[in-house]
């Protein structure tokens, strides 16, 4: 009997965490990442004499060093840290653009689109042709584009240049071209790096937002990534600040902005 019951114990329990899991989009456990950069060999005679075989030589550089963190279905959840301490790489490990290092843990509940404003563009195409690329790779189908095309192209207001190649674009219509490519995409989970804020002139960044606050957000999990603090208190349910790869707070936005914006006056 008491061995029935451990199995049967065993069972609920197994069945509970299964559950439990459902109700993340993103589970990520001990994430570290080191990049090695090979040294630059010294050009010296001596090293041209004798040949040193240091000209092969690979310097660490640790980019993250033990993140973990889950991301509940529903959530907006944020990401800050100054320039360098991580933040693209925990979010293209996620993508699985990067392995981490061995040991850690990925998991991802749901289809996963990673957004980063001019990622997926080709400078020396049209915005026309840009539009079907950008929404290939964000997983439209070219009829799925073809059918959205309009939509897209009316929100981003730039009829006037549509057959304008978008190295000749300023940052702003970039910004609104991708985003307006963006709103149309479906998925479960969204990485934005820098990706929301910004977005063209004031207008149209009224716009966008209301967009992204109205529609968007529905039903799916968001990581955020942004410098704009007004932007992480009005969206982000959770924050987490990394520090020179490191996680240092992880919680409301009232309770670890502060954490973040100590770490500029305290080095």
């Amino acid at each position: 009997m008491m061995a029935t019951k451990k199995i049967i114990n065993s069972s609920t329990e197994a069945a509970k965490n299964e559950q439990q899991a459902e109700d993340f989009a993103i589970v990520l456990k001990n994430i570290k990442k080191t990049f090695y950069i090979r040294e630059k060999p010294v050009d010296s005679i001596r090293t041209s004499i004798f040949k040193f075989s240091n000209n092969n030589k690979k310097r660490a550089i640790p980019a993250l060093k033990g993140v973990s963190f889950n991301v509940k279905r529903g959530e907006i959840f944020g990401i800050v840290g100054r320039n360098g301490s991580g933040k693209s790489t925990l979010l293209k490990i996620i993508a699985r653009a990067f392995p981490s290092d061995k040991g850690g843990q990925i998991e991802v509940n749901g289809k996963l689109i990673r957004l980063a404003l001019g990622m997926g563009f080709d400078g020396n195409l049209t915005a026309r042709e840009n539009i079907y690329l950008n929404g290939s790779i964000l997983g439209l189908s070219f009829k799925e584009i073809g059918a959205k095309f309009d939509e897209i192209l009316d929100f981003s207001e730039l009829h006037d240049f549509i057959d304008t190649k978008i190295k000749f674009y300023s940052s702003g219509m970039v910004s609104r071209l991708a985003f307006a490519i963006a709103i149309h995409v479906q998925a479960d989970i969204f990485l934005m790096d820098e990706f929301f804020g910004g977005v063209g002139d004031v207008s149209f960044q009224q716009k966008s937002q209301k967009v992204f606050e109205n529609t968007f957000l529905e039903n799916r999990s968001i990581v955020l990534v942004s410098h704009d603090m007004g932007i992480m208190r009005k969206f982000c349910h959770r924050i987490l600040v990394l520090d020179r790869g490191r996680q240092v707070a992880l919680g409301t936005p009232d309770e670890v902005i502060p954490v973040y914006e100590s770490l500029f006056y305290n080095g």
